[in-house]
């Protein structure tokens, strides 16, 4: 059996091709089509562990989940994951193989186009059809030589090309436009039509622009899709524009534990180089929370718990953290009963040091923690790669979560755990006055006992039922309704070799 393969490219970064690809997966698994995402070269810090035990990017998780798939590294072969300005650890098949600056990954596109070729033959051994993502644009000129990303695996594996634009940002008809002008003939031919999405209005003011450009490229607009406010799945890289995007509130809760406030202030830092920042979506998303990012060079505000997020660089963002007054805001937050937590990376800073002999992170070296909690962190080469389940120490709430991780800590205070999991290890530590959580494993407030209960102990006198698994299947759901009733299906089903 041999795939038909589709490839959803995108103007600009941001565009919508995730969302299209999660949406696509799910409305062909509804048609009862075997289908399966899948994503070249993927760009991002926020990521996912997969079934066969690797690493791939957050965002393909998501749209296997819309296919009815457990994620496979299969699906995102090729995952960069900065860790400076010019440089990022390359992850093939799932597993990281090294720091590269850009110039030397550049040269070492044609081993990673193999690896990219050798999943998508695995792939469209075992399905009917694959939904392929593309990476920024496929016009950026300085990338095109050597590219596995866009056009170049379009052209390696021949498949057709929709091109998607976001009218919200503007200049919707010059992105397309000068898109396919940019590319090869070979290239605008493969382009089989447009997606244009996030329109907001009267679709009647828009049909003008539409016929100017299917006359002018010749090619179909094979929908508007419309903003769909308040559509929640998980974002590729970026953090969240909106800070304190809620879904609709009910009545105001009954008070916090300290100043009398309707809901749980929860302040994350948002790190130079923050990982999976996914981790606070259930809690930006939660009725009950106001969630707020801390940019640099602004002041922490008053807060119930304070979260440190993993990171790409530990070090660095330690020697951030403390540039910006971190280290006297926490000192300052716990005199008050304040709570404080760290997931990963920010489990590592509270620590009392972290040390990277082999630079796996950065240059070599040893970096002081906070030392709110008596362990020690050393980075190693090897990555640890777990999904995982357990119960919280304390109270026994049922938790799942994912650890990726290089670091291995040790120390008395891991004795006091913060989970026991189902492999027989412990995860993270509390500290001795229980104002200080630490945990390893990323994903901890998606499951909602746990994140009931993490709110509790922050300090939310009732919590209430959040399930954002739940939320998740609602948007996919959503989303998939959306494109079946503003896309033409039919000549998208004909692309990918099927009947209406």
């Amino acid at each position: 059996m041999t795939a038909s393969t589709l490839m959803i490219q995108g103007t600009t970064s941001d565009a919508g091709k995730s969302t299209v690809v999660a949406g696509l997966c799910r409305a062909l698994k509804r048609r009862g089509i075997n289908v399966a995402p899948f994503k070249p070269q993927n760009m991002a810090l926020n990521s996912a562990v997969t079934a066969d035990g690797g690493e791939i990017g957050r965002a393909q998780a998501v749209q296997a989940q819309a296919a009815g798939l457990a994620p496979h590294t299969d699906m995102n072969p090729v995952l960069l994951k900065p860790n400076s300005d010019t440089g990022a650890q390359v992850i093939i098949h799932g597993r990281a193989i090294g720091n590269m600056e850009a110039a030397a990954y550049h040269d070492y596109k044609r081993v990673a186009r193999e690896a990219v070729l050798a999943s998508h033959r695995r792939l469209a051994a075992q399905y009917r059809m694959i939904v392929v993502e593309g990476a920024g644009s496929p016009a950026e000129i300085n990338l095109r030589a050597g590219d596995i990303a866009n056009m170049g695996f379009a052209e390696a594996v021949d498949c057709p090309v929709i091109l998607v634009a976001d009218i919200d940002r503007g200049g919707v008809f010059a992105h397309l436009v000068g898109t396919l002008a940019l590319l090869s003939e070979s290239e605008q031919a493969r382009v089989k039509g447009f997606i244009i999405n996030r329109f907001r209005g009267d679709i009647a003011l828009l049909q003008g622009g539409l016929d100017w450009l299917e006359q002018h490229t010749g090619k179909p607009v094979l929908g508007v899709l419309p903003y769909l406010h308040g559509l929640h799945l998980e974002a590729e890289d970026a953090l969240p524009v909106d800070s304190s995007a809620q879904q609709p509130s009910p009545q105001p809760s009954p008070a916090c534990g300290r100043g009398g406030q309707s809901k749980l202030r929860v302040i994350v830092p948002a790190l130079p180089h923050i990982s999976n920042h996914t981790d606070f979506d259930p809690l930006r998303l939660h009725p009950q929370v106001a969630l707020h990012w801390v940019a640099p060079d602004q002041t922490p505000p008053p807060a119930d718990l304070v979260i440190l997020p993993g990171s790409k660089n530990v070090r660095a963002d330690l020697d951030w953290l403390r540039a910006q007054g971190w280290e006297d805001y926490l000192a300052r937050h716990l005199r008050y009963r304040g709570k404080l937590m760290g997931i990963c990376g920010g489990l590592q800073m509270l620590g009392s040091a972290v040390h990277d002999p082999h630079g796996i992170e950065g240059a070599p070296g040893s970096s002081t923690g906070f030392g709110y909690l008596d362990f020690s962190t050393t980075l190693q080469a090897h990555k640890q790669l777990r999904n995982v389940r357990g119960k919280l120490a304390q109270g026994g709430m049922p938790v799942s979560g994912y650890e990726i991780h290089a670091g291995i800590s040790e120390g008395d205070a891991l004795q006091r755990p913060f989970a026991q999991l189902d492999d027989g290890r412990t995860d993270g530590a509390i500290s001795d006055d229980g104002q200080i959580i630490a945990t390893y494993l990323h994903g901890v407030f998606e499951s909602p006992q746990a994140l009931s209960a993490l709110l509790d102990w922050a300090g939310l006198q009732v919590s209430q039922p959040f399930d954002y698994h739940a939320l998740r299947e609602h948007n996919i759901e959503r989303l998939a309704d959306t494109l079946e009733a503003h896309l033409d299906m039919r000549s998208i089903l004909q692309l990918l070799g099927a009947d209406a």
